[in-house]
């Protein structure tokens, strides 16, 4: 990979993986539309590394208070973290069920810029309706077993390419009510078991092939990812209660409309 390569694609996984605007189809778009060769499972890993360690470290009073909650849930001691925490955990095992199953054809049929640029507009337009027709009373932890597993199968259809995996959570929040920041503080939480495992499973694959890598661009990725994230989860958080969902809408649509445009002609 080039410096370019390496440097663009870092960029393009910090910023868009917590947006509700798919990083997953940001990623693609390259290959498809500037002929690059794929990054190869190795940077996947570090660039998602990279993100992971964003939004652990921006939310990491949130992250130790659950986990220390989560551990006392064991001892017979409940509370709103403890259920919070437990959420996370059960609204994760939907996407990693289906990731699992549907993975090879995903790959096969669903990784297209067709499919990129119909999920990107679909799921876009959804946004900007609940956004406009939703309650946005509830917070993260006034959240129900049924709630979690709501938002947990919206998850799941994140798996398909310009779904958006913080765009449909942060729909399904605010169908259930949430307010837009604590839709967003969620969907950045129930990320974190999700990257775990997603990348863990991909780190499995690229060693049992016993794959060489380079490990100066896997660290430059990581780095670059890790930069971009937390600048992306700090400007989002300000911009959504100021602006709402809005302006990611609107880049949604021209994404998709370019897309169509571009491979019509």
């Amino acid at each position: 990979m080039s410096i370019l390569e390496i440097f663009i694609l870092a960029l393009i996984q910090g910023f868009t993986e917590f947006l509700p605007i798919s990083s997953s189809a940001h990623l693609i778009l390259p290959s498809q539309i500037l002929g690059w060769k794929d990054q190869g499972l190795a940077f996947d890993v570090a660039v998602h590394l990279g993100t992971l360690l964003a939004v652990v470290i921006y939310f990491r009073k949130e992250v130790f208070s659950l986990l220390g909650a989560w551990g006392g849930s064991f001892a017979g001691t409940h509370n709103s973290e403890s259920r919070l925490a437990w959420w996370i955990l059960i609204g994760s095992i939907p996407a990693a069920l289906f990731g699992y199953l549907a993975k090879d054809f995903i790959e096969l049929y669903l990784r297209s810029a067709w499919v990129i640029a119909g999920t990107t507009i679909v799921f876009g337009l959804l946004l900007w309706w609940v956004d406009v027709k939703a309650k946005q009373v509830k917070g993260e932890y006034e959240l129900t077993l049924s709630n979690a597993l709501f938002i947990g199968f919206a998850q799941a259809l994140a798996l398909i390419p310009g779904t958006s995996r913080s765009g449909i959570t942060m729909t399904a929040g605010l169908m259930l009510g949430m307010t837009r920041e604590s839709a967003a503080r969620y969907s950045f939480l129930l990320s974190i078991p999700i990257i775990i495992m997603s990348g863990g499973y991909t780190a499995l694959g690229f060693l049992d092939d016993g794959v060489v890598v380079n490990w100066s661009e896997l660290g430059y990725g990581a780095i670059l990812s890790f930069v971009s994230a937390y600048v992306c989860i700090t400007f989002f958080l300000k911009v959504i209660s100021k602006m709402g969902m809005l302006p990611f809408v609107i880049y949604r649509l021209l994404l998709g409309v370019g897309l169509i445009a571009f491979l019509t002609l």
